[in-house]
């Protein structure tokens, strides 16, 4: 007991440390790095081909598995089923609260990102950014909610979607997207760092990090967006397969929430069985 004691303590001094040296870290690259303005580059893509009358149509209607999985997700969050299918995956008002914010960040995501492509400029990247940094946010606390607690995951939400909004706003006033750039890190190192270092109390948890290998996937896709149009003879893009790749990420997502259990419910019923 005594043993067992002093090893979670242990376990518990190593989280903390992690957590003060992940953002002292970030504390460091705000104010230790010059300001890094959106680059001109950045509204340039590639496929800018324009079919049926709509300028830059892959990079448009690629947003549309957006609409659909956020639509769909919104509903599972808020009712717990749809078509008459009972889905019991949320076990507390903070869940349901943090994944129904998430799903309609997906769902602005859709439509931000498809005004923003129409004509990609300054003044429309901050409506493709601000639903994408909500989704972020409320994601990670989706997550801190399950692994550590509802007050801390709460509070976590709170402060993240307060920082988002602030991020863009400071983007689009000082023309800097380091707040922007952190943001970007909650997927693909926030997100895994805490999935691996507190226990689910449901299962399916493996698709946390199949969903963040997939994000990898995608922004290995946009960084190739060139080779990726020549190497299958013009016929999509890297960022256009960007889109539909971050789309799989919601729906992996819902699939565990559909068939995750509670792993203590799931030992119970088990024990009881003759």
């Amino acid at each position: 007991m005594v043993w067992e004691a002093t090893n979670q303590q242990f376990r518990r001094r190593k989280r903390t440390r992690i957590w003060v040296g992940a953002f002292i870290g970030c504390i460091c690259f705000l104010f230790f790095t010059p300001k890094i303005p959106r680059s001109p580059n950045h509204h340039y893509f590639l496929d800018m081909r324009n079919l049926l009358g709509v300028p830059n149509t892959l990079n448009v209607i690629t947003n549309f598995p957006f609409l659909v999985v956020g639509v769909l997700g919104f509903v599972f969050a808020l009712e717990g089923g749809v078509f008459n299918i009972r889905i019991g995956f949320l076990s507390s008002q903070a869940e349901v609260c943090a994944w129904a914010l998430y799903y309609a960040g997906i769902l602005g995501v859709a439509f931000g990102s498809a005004y923003y492509h129409l004509k990609p400029d300054n003044n429309r990247v901050l409506w493709d950014t601000l639903p994408m940094t909500v989704a972020y946010a409320s994601l990670f606390s989706c997550l801190v909610i399950e692994r550590i607690g509802q007050r801390i995951g709460l509070c976590c939400w709170f402060a993240l979607l307060l920082a988002a909004f602030l991020s863009v706003a400071y983007e689009r006033i000082y023309s800097d997207i380091r707040f922007c750039m952190i943001f970007q890190l909650i997927p693909p190192l926030a997100i895994p760092g805490v999935a691996f270092m507190y226990r689910s109390k449901y299962t399916h948890s493996i698709y946390w990090f199949w969903s963040t290998g997939i994000y990898l996937l995608a922004k290995f896709e946009a960084v190739a967006d060139k080779k990726i149009y020549r190497v299958n003879n013009y016929v999509i893009s890297g960022h256009s397969l960007e889109h539909l790749c971050l789309a799989v990420i919601p729906i992996l997502l819902s699939i565990m929430l559909i068939y995750r259990e509670n792993k203590f419910h799931r030992l119970g019923g088990l024990k009881d069985r003759p």
